[in-house]
């Protein structure tokens, strides 16, 4: 079942790829994403090293989920905070070396279960320019203009 979508994800960048990761959450978090109380407008991922073991880590960043209003008074519970997303070694090494590459970032396109679960659908993005957006949009509109040709025929 999805849970939310980034709706701009594909006005805004080409995708050229995407990968299934797990999200790190709280309980209450669980529960208010289980909910649809998640945003992931204005979110992004990011990968940093962790000072710990000096591995390699994937975020995702202000993603919005509010409160679990079942929960109570919540101390300090930041709904934008950053969490942990759940890849492999090799996955985020991989995400590291297309990181490299010009003009490439990682979006979250989606949040959804999968047996109990929360999982994000990461794309592997390339941004759009305005030009492409309106050759988009041009395509989008003639297409629509087939269909209503075709439907008045039939």
């Amino acid at each position: 079942m999805i849970l939310a979508t980034n709706k701009k994800a594909y006005h805004d960048y080409n995708i050229l790829e995407k990968l299934e990761a797990g999200l790190k959450l709280e309980g209450q978090e669980v529960k208010s994403a289980k909910q649809k109380n998640i945003s992931l407008k204005g979110a992004y991922v990011t990968i940093n090293y962790s000072s710990r073991n000096h591995s390699p880590e994937a975020w995702l960043l202000n993603a919005h989920i509010s409160p679990y209003k079942y929960a109570g008074k919540l101390k300090s519970y930041e709904p934008t905070r950053s969490r942990k997303l759940l890849l492999n070694k090799n996955e985020i090494l991989r995400l590291i070396g297309l990181k490299k590459q010009k003009g490439l970032t990682f979006i979250p396109i989606s949040v959804y279960t999968k047996k109990g679960l929360v999982k994000l659908l990461l794309g592997i993005c390339r941004g759009k320019k305005l030009y492409d957006k309106r050759q988009d949009i041009k395509k989008r509109e003639s297409q629509r203009e087939t269909q209503r040709l075709f439907r008045s025929k039939s």
